[in-house]
């Protein structure tokens, strides 16, 4: 009796010790990378299952003994997988693709709206993310523009320069929508919060205008430095009455008909956006303006000059004086040397 007893605690020790060395193994190779030799993007689509997903990795190599993770699912509670595009990189393992698929960690992608584009320039980026749904209305031409207001219910017509450029990130499967709202939201939320930090005795009735003024800014600028000195020209301007007389004001107002070069009979051209005919602001931004050209035309900076010109390198020469001014305009424009630019690279 006291011999079957030896035996059977001898199986039962060998028992526990295989149990033990099962365990081990199958722990340390539930936590081995997956055989995923470079970064790859797996989507996932709407109703696709945990099994689905485990054996379509496997017909695709990247997956062992799919049935296992299935199992691991099924015993933890994690079956409920998101849909959408995830990363797959070298030494991923088992449990962290299980908490990826269940919480939804998806792959995201970025579209950037840049400083001084146009609303039409901007849809033209979006429809470029072929990531991106397209849902917002088509604007070929300036006239398209109050459809795209009437879709969004913005109170102005024209929805110019009312979208915040930055970086906006979104998973596949967003719309061109969710980015203009975001975008939208947040010019909103600088513009308020800089409106509330202006300057004392600026020439605007509300935010909108320091707003169609930022716009102005953003277009003549070439060097970021610049911004203050510029607004500055323009509020002075404002303030003794002066047209701004702008360019870019001038070729917003052309519209399509702006071929890349402004003539004098486009400058004497009444248009409501021909800041050389018209005193005052235009009626609406001309463009998209960052954060820091809304800072300069509610801070602009002190100082006594009226007048600029480009130099050919990318920034201005200021001149207080008309005389001053037309000497300028002789020296750098009528005179332009080779690799003359209005703008930095």
């Amino acid at each position: 009796m006291k011999y079957l007893w030896r035996v059977f605690r001898g199986f039962l020790l060998l028992g526990v010790v295989a149990g033990v060395l099962l365990s081990v193994f199958a722990w340390q190779w539930w936590q081995q990378p997956l055989p995923i030799a470079t970064p790859q993007v797996m989507e996932l689509e709407r109703g696709d299952s945990l099994s689905r997903t485990a054996y379509r990795m496997e017909a695709e190599g990247l997956l062992q003994y799919p049935q296992l993770l299935v199992l691991a699912g099924r015993l933890t509670g994690q079956t409920a997988i998101k849909f959408g595009e995830y990363q797959l990189s070298p030494g991923l393992t088992r449990p962290q693709l299980l908490g990826m698929l269940v919480q939804g960690e998806v792959n995201y992608r970025s579209v950037s709206l840049i400083e001084g584009h146009t609303v039409q320039q901007v849809l033209a980026g979006l429809r470029a993310e072929t990531a991106l749904e397209t849902k917002l209305p088509s604007v070929n031409s300036r006239a398209d523009l109050s459809k795209l207001s009437h879709y969004l219910g913005l109170e102005q017509s024209n929805p110019e320069g009312l979208f915040f450029p930055d970086t906006y990130f979104f998973t596949k499967g967003s719309s061109d929508e969710t980015i203009i709202r975001q975008a939208q939201q947040r010019l909103s939320m600088v513009l308020e919060d800089e409106w509330q930090q202006r300057d004392e005795g600026l020439p605007y009735k509300s935010a909108y205008e320091a707003l169609i003024m930022a716009s102005i800014v953003e277009r003549e600028t070439g060097q970021a430095s610049e911004r203050g000195v510029i607004a500055g020209v323009f509020v002075r301007r404002l303030q003794k009455g002066m047209r701004l007389q702008t360019d870019p004001t001038v070729i917003y107002g052309m519209g399509d008909a702006y071929k890349g070069n402004i003539r004098r009979r486009d400058l004497k051209a009444d248009t409501v956006y021909n800041t050389y005919t018209n005193h005052g602001l235009p009626p609406t931004p001309i463009a998209l303006a960052g954060r820091e050209a809304i800072h300069a035309a509610l801070h602009p900076e002190a100082g006594d000059a009226l007048y600029f010109v480009a130099k050919g390198d990318g920034s201005h020469y200021f001149s207080i004086t008309l005389d001053e001014h037309i000497n300028a305009v002789k020296r750098f424009q009528l005179q332009r040397k080779e690799g003359y630019r209005s703008a930095p690279d």
